[in-house]
This record gives structure tokens, sequence and C-alpha cells, in this order.
């Protein structure tokens, strides 16, 4: 009859067929939750008499793995201890089941746990960068995922396994780009001062004050000096680096760490941005952010005949998470005001704006900066030396040592 369907034609019961895969998904994670409770207690069992809490962090692959597992107790005593067979099997046995629950197993197993049996699990699947002492090469990655394929990787870690030294420029390939570019008539982008980012002397030293005032505050973060680079490394992986050279040049350089242009070029095959389109036989791995290295940078500008000039690279407002906030004197201004808090005192504020002026002037003496930074409260002596590294302090006699606090 029209309308009827012989047995053969009829639908699947697609709601028997769901209801199946969560019944099975509810089974995968139960399996899963007795087996950090037995990892827990395995825990336990390996640590010294005494102890108060654990906390313990598995990084863990197909072919490599680490360990740390640290104890303490009543009187901050700790006592590192090393995981058992059965303990690493049980593990390894999680992580094989983590893969049935989502796009791949967890990277790091994160154990906190107290003896009066109070625990807390976190599972790491990469959504930010692992810690350098738990990060792997990246062949270690590769066999790990042609046994556990996933549809996509976290864009640092794509880029990690998958770069082939696409960022890299040596100083030969650097020239005979340069020539190929001269040749073709590629001109890079280039802007006026302070048309997008500051020129470069006021650049350089109003990061070097922004630098001071976060090792004044004893801050991890923040930029720095070296020798060779003023560096930012932020708190949320966004970082960068410009190294001056001789002639009035300068290579700013770094990445936006999750940068959409990174997961197009490392997850959906796209090509990269060509950042050094047009740039100098100079503009090469030497001067160049660590990131270069890793395939994670995102921009890179030059600085020569009085302007900044950029290839592939996006504008200014696009890399400000990566830089440190030196466009103006306002920014510099507002962001020293930030560090110094609520407890400044009126004269501290009054004393900054001279303070950010004689910076741009690379004139700074120790009586402005510890109008704003006195040494009672502040590191003044690590501050001074990044001033110092920069070229922006007026360096007297014995420097610090004879000055008095006022």
């Amino acid at each position: 009859m029209a309308g009827e369907q012989s047995p053969d034609q009829t639908d699947p019961d697609v709601g028997f067929t769901l209801t199946a895969a969560v019944a099975e998904a509810d089974e995968v994670t139960e399996r899963a939750a007795a087996l950090s409770h037995r990892i827990a207690r395995e825990v336990g069992v390996l640590g010294p008499a005494g102890w108060r809490r654990v906390e313990a962090t598995f990084a863990m692959t197909a072919a490599a793995e680490v360990t740390l597992i640290v104890f303490g107790d009543d009187v901050d005593r700790i006592a590192r201890v090393f995981p058992s067979e059965d303990l690493l099997g049980l593990l390894r046995e999680h992580r094989h089941l983590s893969a049935q629950l989502g796009d791949g197993p967890w990277w790091r197993y994160l154990l906190s746990m107290t003896s009066s049996g109070h625990m807390e699990v976190d599972f790491d699947y990469g959504d930010e960068p692992f810690p350098d002492d738990q990060l792997f090469p990246p062949t270690v990655y590769r066999t790990d995922l042609e046994i556990y394929p996933r549809e996509r990787l976290p864009v640092w870690l794509a880029a990690y396994v998958r770069h082939g030294d696409r960022q890299t420029r040596s100083p030969e390939a650097a020239a005979e780009q340069a020539r190929v570019d001269a040749a073709a008539g590629r001109i890079p982008v280039g802007s006026a001062p302070d048309e997008e980012f500051p020129a470069l002397d006021p650049m350089a030293r109003r990061w070097a004050l922004i630098a001071a005032a976060f090792v004044a505050i004893r801050s991890e973060w923040g930029p720095r000096i070296s020798p060779a680079f003023h560096i930012f490394e932020g708190s949320t992986h966004h970082g960068s680096t410009l190294c001056l050279l001789p002639g009035d040049r300068a290579v700013l350089s770094g990445g936006i760490w999750n940068a959409p242009e990174l997961d197009a070029a490392y997850n959906h095959s796209a090509a990269l941005p060509q950042l050094y389109a047009g740039a100098p036989e100079w503009v090469a791995d030497p001067v160049l952010n660590r990131r270069a290295g890793n395939g994670m940078l995102t921009f890179c500008y030059w600085w020569e005949h009085g302007r900044w000039y950029r290839g592939g690279s996006p504008g200014a407002d696009e890399v400000a998470p990566a830089v440190p906030g030196m466009w103006s004197t306002r920014t510099v201004v507002d962001l020293l005001t930030g560090l110094l808090g609520d407890t400044a005192t009126r004269d501290q504020l009054d004393a900054l704006p001279g303070l950010v002026r004689a910076a741009e002037r690379a004139a700074v003496a120790v009586e402005a900066f510890i109008a704003v930074f006195p040494r009672a409260r502040y590191d003044v002596d690590g501050a001074w030396f990044q001033l110092s590294l920069a070229g922006v302090a007026v360096v007297r006699g014995a420097g610090l040592a004879d000055e008095t606090d006022r």
C-alpha cells in the first residue's frame, strides 16, 4: 500500500542509538572516576609519615612520561617521591579511557589531595602551553597523534609539532630573500613615526622605565631589559622583544599565542602570513623573538630611516597584548599608577609624570626614581640596573651606593 514501508526501508531507531551512546559514555565516565580514586589511593600510599597534602602532576603520551609528586607536612617540609609501576599503569589506563570522551586523551593529569581525603583532579588537554619541564620533543607528540588522532590541536601545540622551521630566517636566507624582494620590486608597508607605533627612542625608553617599575614591585611578569634585547613576556603567554641595532635600526617581533592565523596555518593548512616580505637582510634569526623558532611569531616590524616598516604583519592594535604599554607618556603614567596601587601617596603620584618625561629624555636621576619608588618599599637596586642597561639612567659616581632615601 502507498505510504507503507517494508522492514528494510524503515528509519533506524535514532532514539535507541542515542540512548545507547549516552549509556556507553556514562559507563566510561564511571570507570574513569573509579580509576581516579584508585590513583589517589596509590599516590597516598607513597607518602612519608605525617604528610598532610600532596600535589602530583603526570605528563603522559604514548611515547614518554614525566611525573612530579610532592608531599608536604604541617611545618612545610616537602618530600618528592617517585611513582610505582602500578600507579603508572592506572594512569595509562585512565588516559586511554579519556580518549573515548573527547577529541583525544588528556596530556597532563593533575591531582591535589589532603591526608583527610579531600581530592581535586584536573585534566589538561593543552588549552594553554605546558610548563617547559613537562614539554616533550615534537616527535613524542607526533607518535602520540598516530595512536590517538585528533581533529584539532591547541594552536600552540599544533605549531610546536608542525611548524617545520617555516618562520626561521638565517642570515644567509635573509640576504637571498632581500635580493629576491629587491628584484621583484617588493616594498614593505611603511608608517611615519607615531602613526602606529611610537618612534624608536621614546618606545625603547618607555619600555625600560616600565621594566624598572615591574622589577621595583618585585613582579615575576612584565618587561625586562637585557644587554641584547628589551623583553616582554605577559602572564597570558603573549610576548615580544625589541632588538636595538647600530645605525639607528631595530627589530620588534613577537607573537599572540592563540592568533587565528596560526590556527588556520597549523590546523587547517592555510599559508602563514609573509612577515618578512620586503625586509632587509639584517632582519634574521639572531635579532628575532624566540617564537620564530617554534612557529609562533605573528608580527615583525623593523625600524630604519626614521620609520617603522612591516611585511605581512597586522596593525598595532592587534599586537597590543604582546607589547608593554609604551604607546605614549599618558599610557605609561596610567600603567605605573596602576602598579603603585591604592597605597600610593599623593607625593608619589605627583612625581610620576616627571619621572616618565625624564625617561623619555634618557635622563632619569636617582632622586626622581625614588620619589616614585621609595627604597623602603621597593627594589630600587634591581630597578636601577634595568634603567642603567637601557641607557636611560643618569649615573653619578658610585651610582646608588651613596644615595639616601627620602
